[in-house]
């Protein structure tokens, strides 16, 4: 129970501090939207007297409060379900991410499950074949691919499969026009649009399989391996209660971290092929200076990071049971 309690209490920690290091950068970030009210109200002969009143009625903050007030009055508002309205659009930001989280952790779990299982697949096949001209060629794909960020892809599928070819929607998460709902149109058209950014995203996904691969090579050799053939055991209960689980082991934690910072890499992605997801949202906000829409975008990343450490702490030793007891980081 201690060490639960000491876990939730450095999950609290972080948040906090991810999000007053994430507040205090982007206040003191050159360039925002209120000196671009100021200057626009300026342009328009509007009194000097009467802009700051306009500005934060029409901004909702004051631009002469000092950091340390616009903090805490930001804390305020969070610990109250608040995140604050877009300085640019005027929603609100609970509002925009809760539209966008969905669409976001729909692309991304795919992408990052799909990675994964196909990466322990080709990484097993590679680790039984060793040497190989199998091996060999899926090693060598695996390095090159490891090596070339995953928008390269996106942007190579999107100019061949897209525009030359036609064969997949250039941009969007849904055909445009058609009503949402539970119906196979609609459904299939949101799959079409999510075929590319995943894809993208398993083309580039060499490094687990490498990692599968000499996981898998290091267990072949252990000492427990030799005593189960002499047991009589077959090889698929060999390669999948001996070989399979023990190489999955330490890839366990990279895999939750993966999950939770899938948000991050949604940036960029989101970006390529327009997909209005939260990553989508983020990069708007950058480029305006949309403080309410950065720091609600910064706070879900950093909680999904820090929440899938948590649950791998604490499930780490149901599938090892090794560590059952160790009230420790043993992975």
């Amino acid at each position: 129970m201690r060490w639960l309690l000491k876990r939730l209490g450095q999950v609290v920690i972080t948040i906090y501090v991810v999000i007053t290091l994430s507040f205090v950068l982007i206040r003191l970030m050159p360039g925002n939207v209120v000196d671009a009210l100021i200057a626009q109200l300026e342009t328009e002969g509007v009194e000097a007297s009467q802009i700051q009143a306009q500005v934060a009625n029409l901004a909702g903050i004051n631009p002469e409060d000092p950091i340390h007030i616009a903090y805490i009055d930001y804390v305020t508002d969070v610990l109250r379900g608040d995140l604050g309205t877009s300085l640019w659009s005027g929603k609100e930001v609970s509002v925009m991410i809760a539209d966008t989280l969905p669409w976001t952790v729909f692309l991304l779990s795919w992408a990052t499950f799909l990675s994964f299982f196909v990466g322990i697949a080709l990484g097993a096949l590679m680790a039984y074949y060793e040497g190989g001209r199998l091996d060999l060629g899926l090693t060598s794909y695996a390095m090159v691919a490891g090596s070339i960020p995953y928008y390269v892809f996106a942007v190579l599928l999107v100019l061949f499969l897209s525009y030359r070819y036609q064969i997949f929607p250039t941009s969007g998460r849904a055909p445009d026009g058609m009503t949402p709902g539970f119906t196979w149109p609609y459904i299939s058209g949101v799959i079409n649009h999510a075929v590319l950014p995943v894809f993208s995203l398993v083309l580039s996904g060499g490094i687990a399989s490498l990692s599968m691969r000499g996981n898998s090579i290091r267990v072949l050799g252990e000492d427990y391996l030799r005593v189960a053939r002499l047991r009589g055991l077959s090889d698929r209960t060999i390669a999948v209660q001996y070989v399979a689980r023990n190489a999955l082991l330490p890839m366990y934690t990279g895999f939750m971290i993966s999950l939770g910072s899938m948000f991050s890499g949604a940036v960029i992605l989101e970006t390529v092929f327009s997909y209005y997801g939260m990553g989508f949202i983020l990069v708007q906000s950058v480029d305006h200076r949309d403080y309410p829409v950065m720091l609600g975008c910064f706070m879900v990343i950093t909680i999904a990071v820090v929440v899938a450490l948590f649950v791998a702490d604490l499930t780490y030793s149901k599938i090892d049971p090794r560590v059952e007891g160790t009230n420790s980081d043993t992975y």
